[in-house]
């Protein structure tokens, strides 16, 4: 089975001159806890945890834009990998999701644990207990 089989497919992004505000209430309409940055080739991802931990606790004022809190340098997978790879990928890299590229380079979905969850549990499981470095029970 591959990647764009079981990864969620309808992803919004921002620009990188959005603002925190603005990306937190995008996140809170579409009930998302991750965002793509995108700015032509560029990319970054932003989290509900980075506004929280990098911007709030921080006292950034949220009017400011949200390059200024996003992770650059994201990791990736295509479509066409296998899944099994793909989850292998988040426990070496201690991740729960990867942004998911087409072959044109333009982001396609995203990858969770939930996604890999929905499908195949033990699998989730394994990658989850690899992420955590602690055993699930």
């Amino acid at each position: 089975m591959q990647v764009k089989d079981v990864m969620t497919k309808q992803v919004i992004s921002v620009a990188p001159d959005t603002s925190i505000r603005d990306v937190a209430r995008l996140m809170s309409e579409i009930d998302a806890g991750i965002i793509p940055v995108i700015d032509g080739d560029t990319f970054g991802i932003v989290t509900d945890r980075d506004i929280v931990v990098r911007a709030v606790a921080e006292s950034i004022d949220v009017a400011r834009p949200i390059s200024e809190i996003m992770t650059s340098g994201v990791e990736s997978c295509l479509g066409s990998d296998e899944l099994r790879e793909a989850a292998h990928r988040m426990s070496e890299l201690q991740m729960r999701r990867l942004l998911v590229f087409d072959d044109t380079g333009s982001i396609s979905g995203i990858l969770s644990l939930g996604d890999i969850a929905r499908l195949n549990e033990e699998l989730a499981g394994v990658t989850l207990e690899e992420i955590s470095g602690d055993e699930i029970r």
